[in-house]
């Protein structure tokens, strides 16, 4: 199985059980609420696929209508399941960053709510409920080593969130290092980590659509939370990232998206490295559900 694959005390959290299969799900339902709450009634969101379900859904829910800005190369099940909740779906050739601008435009032209999950701080809100979830599974015996993949960051700054939220309540009374995995294809945040060179035009195409974010505006916020932490960061291959989902699949029966796997493959770095120590129990999330992607080869 995977712990004797990797040689350490790993676990798991299946985030692709949340509503629309991924931790989305934890943000937009806290977001959206707040939207309905102030009076809105239509919105702009721009995603690479899960969180542009997610609001989707809970748009539908709260009767607003949402129009929903997708990469034209985003997987076919993540569109299907923004349309089918009523959606008004807007696909953009390039790369996810072109349509986060095209997104921009189209609010700037029609005088809309610009509801960006990456800059909501109400979507943070509703992350770090991940942080409080954990506590509750463990105690005080939290793991000492959380690996997240990171595109814009949501998730990684929610579970800091809340993780300082416990320290702060003495319910736990240490702090596990936050280690966050990036692909060798877009890695800005690595590169900002580590000194390397890096620019937008240097986004390559990859499967971990997730994690495919060539200009995070919090960038500078998930820098803090590494260093804070005493936290690692890794880039991986696209080789090794699908490795990685076809052993997860075939080892555990857990069928997670390549953004998913992407952390796996990064742990299994950072424990040859040494940054991690094999004696250290260490969580990994399962961001989302293999069934909203393509199939991998």
């Amino acid at each position: 199985n995977v712990r004797n694959r990797i040689g350490a005390d790993i676990y798991v959290k299946q985030e692709y059980m949340n509503p629309t299969g991924s931790f989305k799900d934890r943000g937009t339902s806290i977001m959206i609420s707040a939207l309905k709450a102030m009076g809105i009634r239509e919105l702009v969101e721009d995603s690479s696929g899960n969180a542009g379900a997610s609001l989707s859904a809970y748009a539908a829910m709260s009767n607003i209508t949402a129009h929903i800005f997708v990469p034209e190369s985003a997987p076919a099940p993540k569109i299907g399941q923004i349309q089918v909740y009523g959606a008004i779906t807007h696909k953009i050739p390039g790369t996810r960053d072109a349509t986060t601008e095209a997104a921009k435009i189209f609010v700037r032209n029609n005088q809309l709510a610009y509801s960006s999950h990456n800059l909501s701080p109400f979507f943070i809100e509703g992350t770090k409920i991940f942080a409080h979830e954990v506590f509750r599974e463990f105690g005080d015996d939290i793991p000492g080593d959380v690996v997240i993949p990171v595109g814009n960051g949501s998730l990684y700054l929610g579970m800091w969130k809340g993780l300082c939220e416990l320290k702060k309540s003495k319910r736990i009374s240490r702090m596990p290092r936050l280690h966050f995995v990036q692909t060798e294809a877009v890695k800005p945040l690595y590169c900002a980590a580590t000194g390397e060179a890096w620019d937008i035009t240097m986004v390559r195409e990859t499967k971990s659509g997730g994690t495919a974010v060539g200009s995070p505006p919090r960038r500078d916020q998930v820098i803090e939370v590494l260093t804070k932490s005493e936290g690692s960061c890794v880039t991986v291959s696209e080789k090794e990232l699908i490795s990685w989902q076809k052993i997860l699949a075939s080892d555990e029966g857990i069928y997670a998206e390549p953004t998913s796997a992407t952390a796996l493959a990064g742990a299994e770095k950072l424990i040859k490295s040494g940054d991690i120590d094999k004696t250290s129990r260490m969580l990994i999330p399962i961001t989302g559900s293999g069934l909203k992607d393509e199939q991998p080869n």
